[in-house]
């Protein structure tokens, strides 16, 4: 349930947690004057921890040791490449052993 800011002109700011389709408050709890509902801000959302934008909240630190591992792992990669075996020109595909049916 959410949270309602009043504010009582003997008393000062309160809050009280209602029901949203809980009618507002006219009279402070405490002495019984008129209060006047004042405009919150809300809840603010903020999504930070594992499973949400994971780079959007990363250190200094952590960016230069990935960009670094980056340009080692680029380097590795391109050397991987090179010396991959090429494929024996003498191997034909198999051909398929089912046997088509012919439809008449």
């Amino acid at each position: 349930m959410p949270t309602y800011d009043y504010e009582c002109p003997a008393c000062g700011v309160f809050e009280v947690v209602q029901s949203i389709t809980a009618e507002p408050l006219k009279k402070c709890p405490k002495c019984n004057r008129k209060v006047r509902r004042l405009i919150g801000a809300g809840g603010g959302l903020l999504f930070k921890g594992s499973g949400f934008y994971t780079t959007d909240y990363r250190s200094e630190e952590y960016k230069k040791q990935a960009k670094s591992e980056t340009k080692a792992g680029d380097s590795a990669a391109s050397k991987a490449e090179t010396s991959k075996a090429k494929p024996d020109k003498n191997l034909k595909a198999k051909p398929d052993k089912k046997k088509r049916k012919n439809a008449s």
